[in-house]
């Protein structure tokens, strides 16, 4: 086959790849061999082309011959060719008829791949001869060829569509399990950051209850000194407003030195850098350092460096404070102390 008949199939809107394959599977024996493999190949995936045996091809586009032909041979054994055997006498078959529809056929190649299709099983030895196709038949085979391919496209068309749309729905569903778990997360992150501030707003209310109890304590205290001073200047006997007219003086000195025997002190601490206030009880003999190593420990200041304040009274403690004991320093059983770091 010439490059014309080359040109002739591009023209007619063949892929150049299947084109290729065609005219070396029939040994460029013709326009008509080639359009036939063309379209008895249709939908197949082109091979390698150096793969391709051109005596293969060659064979199955070459006329019948009904004397030396297997294939027509194998189908007169199998009751599909019928008739007899042709002789020297007989005219030469040039092709094969299909019995039960009428349609003839090059050779047994092209038979067998009707015989696939339709399912017929019932062909014979035709001497008719299959002519070129015309112009107006080459149109026809192509305006047929090109709707297959249309609605193999259409149909691939539609297999895409729904591939896409279950793949979008699995998108979609990823997506919002993500969201779903994110809001999960927020949630579980603001209700932590709200039980944060809350137990951050009951230390500082315990704190505030420590304080004004630790004002009116004060009061208390320097309203007894104030008493006892008065009492001692007009010549009365000294009397604890505290303690109750059942109270004896001894009772009296009992309660007032039981703070100094307390053998914990629990102490607020309050740093200067804001946030929560610290809590914790210390052996009331422990000291000073042993509070300022702790506080050093939960905010990481200069422990020689810390100093502590206490409002009421009002005492500031600093290094050379730190060899006391607490009980010493007058802060047993309680105290609220301001640590600047």
């Amino acid at each position: 086959m010439g490059n014309s008949d080359k040109d002739t199939l591009l023209a007619m809107g063949f892929d150049s790849a299947r084109v290729e394959w065609a005219l070396k599977a029939t040994g460029n024996r013709g326009l008509q061999p080639a359009m036939d493999h063309i379209l008895e190949h249709e939908g197949q995936p082109v091979p390698d082309l150096n793969a391709v045996s051109e005596s293969a091809g060659s064979s199955s586009a070459a006329p019948m011959d009904v004397d030396d032909d297997e294939d027509t041979e194998a189908l007169r054994a199998l009751g599909v060719l019928k008739g007899p055997a042709p002789t020297a006498a007989d005219a030469e078959a040039k092709s094969i008829k299909c019995s039960q529809c009428g349609k003839i056929f090059k050779n047994t190649a092209l038979a067998n791949f009707h015989a696939e299709k339709s399912g017929h099983d019932q062909f014979e030895e035709s001497t008719e001869e299959i002519k070129p196709l015309t112009e107006e038949e080459k149109k026809e085979r192509l305006a047929e060829l090109r709707e297959k391919m249309a609605e193999k496209r259409a149909k691939k068309a539609v297999e895409d569509a729904k591939e896409a749309k279950a793949n979008e729905a699995l998108r979609r569903k990823a997506g919002k399990d993500l969201n779903v778990l994110r809001e999960e997360l927020k949630a579980k992150e603001a209700i932590k950051e709200a039980e944060a501030k809350r137990r951050e707003k009951i230390e500082d209310q315990k704190a505030r209850a420590a304080i004004k109890a630790q004002i009116e304590a004060d009061k208390k205290a320097r309203a007894e000194k104030a008493a006892r001073e008065k009492a001692l200047r007009d010549g009365q006997p000294v009397v604890d407003a505290s303690a109750g007219p059942s109270q004896s003086p001894a009772a009296i000195a009992a309660r007032a030195g039981s703070s100094k025997d307390a053998k914990e002190t629990r102490l607020q601490i309050r740093l200067s850098t804001g946030g929560a206030p610290l809590m914790n009880t210390f052996s009331s003999d422990a000291p000073l350092r042993e509070v300022a190593e702790f506080v050093g420990g939960q905010s990481m200041a200069d422990v020689d460096k810390v100093t502590f304040t206490q409002n009421y009274p009002r005492k500031t403690y600093s290094a050379s404070d730190f060899e006391k004991t607490l009980r010493d320093l007058g802060l047993t059983p309680s105290a609220v102390l301001m640590a600047n770091i």
